[in-house]
């Protein structure tokens, strides 16, 4: 994972948070439906996005080999008669 990943995962992920407990306030202080529905589709993207930024670092570092930070253990490097197969497993996984 690149410093750059990380910094933006940190950030994504403080945001969600903050939204899942404003979820949990609205809750509490019996919010229409309707309310807490559109703040639960807006989590929902914001973790979808931060699965892009994943999926995406791992197919260019891991799958593509490229800017790999040579023996920091961040992937696993995938031999080139394996990355279709790899490929198709990783968006599986992720278009669960």
């Amino acid at each position: 994972m690149t410093l750059e990943l990380k910094s933006e995962a940190q950030r994504r992920l403080a945001r969600i948070l903050g939204q899942v407990l404003g979820i949990q306030r609205m809750v509490e202080d019996d919010r229409t439906c309707g309310e807490v529905m559109q703040q639960v589709v807006a989590v929902k993207a914001a973790l979808e996005q931060l699965g892009v930024s994943f999926l995406s670092e791992h197919l260019q570092t891991c799958v593509l080999h490229e800017g790999l930070h040579g023996g920091d253990g961040s992937c696993v490097e995938v031999p080139a008669e394996k990355r279709t197969d790899e490929i198709k497993a990783t968006l599986k996984r992720f278009l669960r």
